[in-house]
């Protein structure tokens, strides 16, 4: 089962744990952290769900959509390790992945 490592925009730090196969967005969301809006429920529309990963993380995860990119470049916090929560889908490698919610727009 993999762990999430989350910061909040308080900087508050909480192991999550999510069974595989779930997005970051829905393993924060159901673990309370209530920072993470995630509107549109995840189907990558809103970009509510802005996170920055970890760079250490960042080969793990799948490619960026072409969607994902523009709703990303719609947001005055976005850096390079900027992602949409909703768009990583977790698995057992990705254990102990830590992001920070972003601040929000």
């Amino acid at each position: 089962m993999p762990q999430l490592i989350v910061t909040t925009r308080t900087g508050e730090t909480q192991t999550v744990e999510a069974p595989a196969n779930v997005t970051a967005m829905e393993a924060i969301r159901d673990s309370g952290i209530d920072e993470l809006l995630a509107l549109c429920g995840g189907v990558c529309s809103c970009a509510t769900c802005h996170i920055h990963v970890d760079p250490a993380f960042a080969g793990l995860l799948p490619a960026m959509s072409e969607d994902e990119n523009e709703l990303l470049d719609a947001s005055s916090h976005r850096t390079a390790n900027s992602r949409l929560a909703c768009q990583i889908r977790l698995t057992d490698s990705m254990s102990g992945l830590r992001l920070t919610i972003a601040e929000e727009d």
